[in-house]
């Protein structure tokens, strides 16, 4: 589960709900500094939120980019059906991720992590003219290791017999004491409420649907790869959710542009925030057109 430091919008991010032709959406929206370089969605992972972006903001910001992190349907501060699956299919996902794109304004960025990255690969896929170009940010090929589908499916299953807060409480049973301790957590979080108030506002079908997609996604990286986008693959030098190994030849693949941010794992926006916004803004300032710099690409 991703820990970002803090719940509360810093300054200069807006709060609000995004309404688009597809329902609203809880954003945080950060406006960028001096001149508009262009607009950045970010897509967060399976049980995260946007939230998790929360410190790229100003480091983005200050590059010249606007940015909007947003949560998906089911997600935290966005509803959606707490029993129906059909809503979450990926299919329904891309076209909200399409929806909220038109209602930010095009063309964007768009960057997804874990999970938001295979939702934005199926968004690109199914029409890609409304993006500039694509990260990925740790989100593999295909479904994700065997050791996590395990762990999915254990969630499945208690999801099917227990209710949101008792789950809660199973998690945190069984993490390791060091994962649990009030001293690990990052400062600027209040023990687990925030956490805990995240996860209560999840849907649970959206969970088992898109915990389904993560253990059976295939592979579609050929697919992708004949889309005429600019590609990023981002990743921490250690991921147990697809091996490091596994995104590097995804990026071979792609002919995508490799970032590795060091002494990161999963969540390099959230364990290394400055290097993460460095490396984005950097792949995107290289898509600017070189006769206009500061221009949208």
């Amino acid at each position: 589960m991703s820990r970002p430091y803090t719940f509360v919008p810093p300054a200069g991010v807006r709060a609000y709900r995004l309404p688009t032709a597809r329902g609203e959406f809880a954003v945080l929206d950060a406006a960028p500094e001096g001149r508009a370089k262009g607009t950045v969605l970010l897509l967060p992972g399976f049980t995260g939120s946007k939230e998790d972006f929360i410190a790229l903001h100003a480091p983005l910001a200050a590059a010249g980019y606007r940015t909007v992190a947003v949560d998906g349907r089911g997600q935290f501060e966005t509803e959606g059906p707490r029993d129906d699956e059909t809503a979450y299919a990926q299919s329904e996902l891309a076209q909200d991720v399409l929806a909220q794109t038109a209602a930010v304004g095009a063309p964007v960025h768009l960057v997804g992590h874990s999970l938001g990255g295979q939702i934005a690969r199926a968004a690109v896929l199914a029409d890609p003219s409304p993006f500039v170009s694509l990260t990925l940010m740790a989100s593999g090929p295909a479904q994700i290791s065997t050791a996590q589908q395990q762990r999915v499916k254990l969630l499945r299953d208690a999801l099917a017999v227990m209710g949101m807060a008792e789950v809660w409480e199973a998690i945190q049973a069984m993490e390791p004491p060091e994962e649990t301790e009030t001293g690990r957590l990052d400062a600027g979080l209040d023990d687990l409420s925030d956490l805990r108030r995240r996860w209560l506002g999840n849907s649970p079908a959206q969970l088992v649907a898109t915990g389904r997609q993560l253990c059976e996604e295939p592979d579609r990286v050929a697919e992708l790869a004949a889309v005429p986008l600019p590609k990023h693959v981002l990743s921490g030098e250690r991921d147990d959710t697809w091996p490091v190994t596994l995104l590097d030849t995804m990026a071979v693949r792609l002919d995508a542009h490799r970032t590795v941010v060091e002494d990161a794992e999963h969540s390099p926006n959230a364990d290394r925030p400055l290097e993460t916004a460095r490396a984005l803004a950097a792949f995107w300032d290289g898509t600017l057109p070189a006769s206009t710099p500061g221009s949208p690409g």
